[in-house]
């Protein structure tokens, strides 16, 4: 099957919204397409993250959504690598691989530092993929989270 990639658009919404919904029911979310489409719709339209959307043959296979930070030290955009999904049936056709690469080439092309993302400690089939691509671990910074 051919694989293509793709920067999504309104007109893909249907097809992200049942790959968001995935994404988020394999993080332990009850499922809900109504909080999806709100969620990516607003996303969308206000330019606040770029959604690349991968197709095996004619059915939507996964996505990747990045959203734009800033360096302050090195006075320049990166890219947060902040959700990647593929669907069940479209794993093993090589779409994660596809997407990061995607993301390499948009993030290029847009002048950007580079990309970050983060996984779970526990998530080791994911750090392989991220290490065969091309990504390095930083072992030089801890993340930290404050919720109120």
């Amino acid at each position: 099957m051919n694989l293509v990639v793709d920067r999504a658009g309104i007109d893909d919404l249907p097809e992200l919204v049942e790959l968001f919904d995935g994404y988020r029911q394999f993080y332990g979310q009850a499922s809900d397409p109504p909080r999806a489409e709100v969620f990516l719709g607003e996303r969308m339209a206000r330019g606040e993250s770029v959604i690349l959307l991968a197709r095996l043959g004619d059915r939507a296979a996964g996505f990747v959504q990045l959203y734009p930070i800033f360096s302050s030290v090195h006075t320049a955009r990166v890219w947060l690598l902040n959700d990647l999904f593929t669907a069940t049936a479209a794993r093993r056709h090589g779409v994660a691989r596809a997407l990061l690469a995607a993301a390499g080439d948009f993030a290029r092309a847009d002048g950007a530092r580079g990309l970050q993302l983060e996984t779970g400690r526990d998530n080791i089939e994911a750090q392989q993929l991220y290490e065969a691509c091309g990504w390095r671990r930083d072992h030089g910074s801890w993340w930290y989270t404050w919720q109120p």
